[in-house]
């Protein structure tokens, strides 16, 4: 069959779920949609407004600009609340701008001039909006401000929220026995609690690096030395003026920069949230397996189905999915973390299209754990499965026993098991009369017989229950 170049139908077609280009805003629209509160080219704008707006009513608070009286409260808080209201119209007019402009920040320049019309008060003073400032004082305060916001809104509660269900677990499951697989063989006990809980230390851990990140920011001008603000007022401690500025949005002013501030600290944040997802990654392939093996299963939901020719399949999809997910989100972290530290000299553009990246690989993390919620919502430990292999395991019991033998100086103990159990089909009976025959205190022979391969766990049900 030849199908047409391109259809009348595919010409026209418009923005929506079904014709996205991206699954973010497509397929999985609905798991990503609070993602645009943060990342989208309206956010973008809305902080730059944001930021411009503060800095008007920044500079009329600083003693020696006598050419800009400090702006009344009540002027204040209306010029803020420009900002605060910014709309989706407010950004379309912004746009309409640009079209003449060809230049974004300039263009909420002169969006923001346009709207000092209804302030008589600052009205003259207009030429003190985009004072002294490059474009990047702006932008890089914007986009600090965007992380800021999804750090705070999604970023870490979500991760709360995994990391709560997965503690939950944990405890619920801190003292069924399982059969460890260190190399994919059978090796000594542990619980399904405290093999969930070894994630969950690990996320934890993540999620502090996540939330310590530093987000820095600057308004020191064209190549980061306050050259214009000084040419036009040589006394005022600029320095000052513009810390206390970047100090004021909730950031942490970087001193040294050039045109750019150089983007480490989003390096420093998208590294740590890597992490995370690759701590992720692991537990999902862990829990695919055990779902494999049968010690975890999963809860059927009605109309679901696993495969269109299989009618009996409970696929562990939502693991896969996640898995999946968190890959491309970390190539586009991985990414952002190794180009955006790098700028040819005091400023090339290269960072300007991969900035507007941010939300990439954020959406593709924000599906990713929407998916591992929803996985882990459905499993349940199998008691009778864990069980069963445990009891098909009494091997893993050599390990104990040629431990207490090493402790009573018994020639050759690591050894003597290795001939006993390597490559042989072990059972109780077989452990037992190797026991018997040990020249060791008569105690340690009938501690070492009350063990079996589902009591050998050590502490692993108490640190399950202390995670």
């Amino acid at each position: 069959m030849n199908w047409p170049a391109k259809s009348a139908a595919m010409s026209k077609l418009n923005l929506s779920a079904l014709t996205a280009i991206s699954p973010i805003d497509g397929r999985y629209a609905s798991k990503t949609s609070d993602l645009r509160d943060c990342f989208s080219e309206f956010a973008l704008i809305r902080e730059r407004v944001r930021v411009e707006l503060a800095w008007l009513v920044h500079l009329s608070q600083q003693s020696g600009i006598e050419e800009l009286p400090e702006i009344s409260g009540d002027t204040q808080a209306a010029l803020l609340k420009i900002g605060e209201d910014f709309s989706v119209e407010d950004a379309e007019a912004v746009k309409q701008i640009e079209a003449t402009t060809n230049h974004d920040v300039k263009a909420v320049e002169y969006f923001i001039k346009d709207r000092l019309q209804a302030f008589p008060e600052i009205l003259a003073k207009a030429e003190f909006v985009h004072f002294a400032c490059t474009s990047e004082d702006i932008n890089n305060l914007a986009y600090a401000c965007m992380l800021k916001h999804y750090r705070q809104t999604i970023l870490l509660p979500q991760a709360d929220q995994l990391i709560e269900a997965l503690t939950a677990m944990a405890k619920d499951a801190a003292t069924e026995p399982m059969l460890s697989r260190t190399h994919g063989q059978t090796a000594s006990p542990t619980t399904v609690g405290k093999e969930i809980a070894n994630v969950v230390y690990r996320l934890r851990t993540h999620r502090d690096h996540m939330s310590e990140a530093v987000l820095l920011g600057k308004i020191n001008g064209a190549v980061g030395n306050y050259n214009a603000h000084l040419a036009a007022y040589p006394t005022l401690d600029w320095q000052h003026i513009g810390e206390s500025f970047v100090e004021s949005l909730g950031l942490q002013v970087n001193r040294y920069t050039t045109q750019i501030e150089p983007h480490d600290f989003i390096a420093v944040l998208f590294d740590a949230v890597e992490r995370f997802n690759v701590t992720l990654i692991d537990m999902s392939r862990d829990f695919w397996g055990y779902i494999s093996l049968g010690y975890l299963q999963q809860k059927p939901i009605a109309g679901e189905i696993g495969s269109s020719t299989m009618p009996h399949k409970v696929n562990p999809i939502d693991f896969e999915n996640a898995e999946g997910n968190l890959g491309l989100a970390n190539a586009v972290f991985s990414h952002l973390s190794r180009k955006l530290p790098i700028s040819r000299w005091q400023r090339d553009l290269t960072d300007s299209t991969v900035l507007r990246n941010l939300g990439v690989g954020a959406g593709y993390t924000e599906i990713a754990v929407a998916s591992l919620q929803k996985g882990l919502s459905k499993l349940s430990v199998n008691s009778q499965a864990t069980a069963a292999d445990l009891d098909q395991s009494w091997e893993v019991l050599a390990e104990p026993i040629q431990t207490v033998m090493r402790r009573y100086d018994v020639a050759n103990a690591y050894e003597q098991l290795k001939e006993l159990t390597r490559g042989q089909v072990i059972d109780q009976t077989t452990i037992q009369q190797f026991i018997d025959g040990l020249d060791i205190p008569a105690d340690d022979k009938q501690r070492l017989k009350t063990l079996t391969p589902a009591n050998y766990t050590g502490y692993a049900a108490q640190l399950a229950k202390d995670i």
